[in-house]
């Protein structure tokens, strides 16, 4: 009798940690979804080239986030003199191959449905219209963060004073790293 007193207390120990392993197993895989898309970031931050793009800054104000730049690059036009513009259509996903003049902003050189055929540097994004004499492209890169009261400073700005620092990685991504003003680092938005 004694060997099944002793047997006894050995089976709610495991019981008692049967929940507290589920949620710590909850919590793993909440976490693991969390840090997804800041790896993600932090892969293209880190591998990236840095490239200079033209914007135009629109409305620096937003009630509930604070202040941004809604930015519009004028890389978001592509003249259809640019090689392979007349083979893509909307709804594409189509690679921008891009080239750096003399340090400034990157120009548009061709335009591919693959990596491959986009060069060295390419910048991904998806065709939005082909109408007129030019070409729409989305890359996901809308709006660049600033601390609170700094926006309109921003809006102030010539526009030609202004660029974005952009880190393109290999595969296309891309991630605002840093707003210009005059060549000198206005803000980072690099670090999660």
């Amino acid at each position: 009798m004694t060997s099944s007193a002793a047997a006894s207390p050995a089976h709610p120990k495991p019981a008692v940690r049967l929940p507290y392993l589920r949620w710590g197993l909850l919590a793993l895989i909440q976490l693991a979804l969390i840090s997804i898309p800041l790896v993600d970031r932090l892969q293209v931050q880190v591998s990236g080239t840095v490239v200079q793009m033209e914007l135009v800054p629109v409305d620096p104000r937003d009630l509930l986030r604070g202040d941004y730049v809604v930015i519009n690059l004028a890389l978001t036009r592509v003249s259809k003199d640019v090689i392979g513009t007349d083979t893509v259509t909307p709804g594409d996903r189509v690679y921008v191959g891009l080239v750096a003049q003399d340090g400034g902003p990157v120009k548009p050189i061709v335009v591919a449905k693959t990596r491959e055929g986009a060069g060295p540097l390419a910048i991904a994004g998806t065709v939005l219209n082909n109408r007129g004499d030019s070409l729409r492209i989305d890359y996901g890169i809308d709006a660049f963060f600033l601390p609170e009261g700094q926006g309109r400073e921003i809006e102030r700005l010539e526009r030609n004073r202004l660029l974005l620092e952009v880190s393109v990685a290999e595969d296309g991504r891309s991630l605002p790293m840093a707003l210009l003003v005059d060549g000198k680092a206005f803000k980072s938005d690099s670090i999660f």
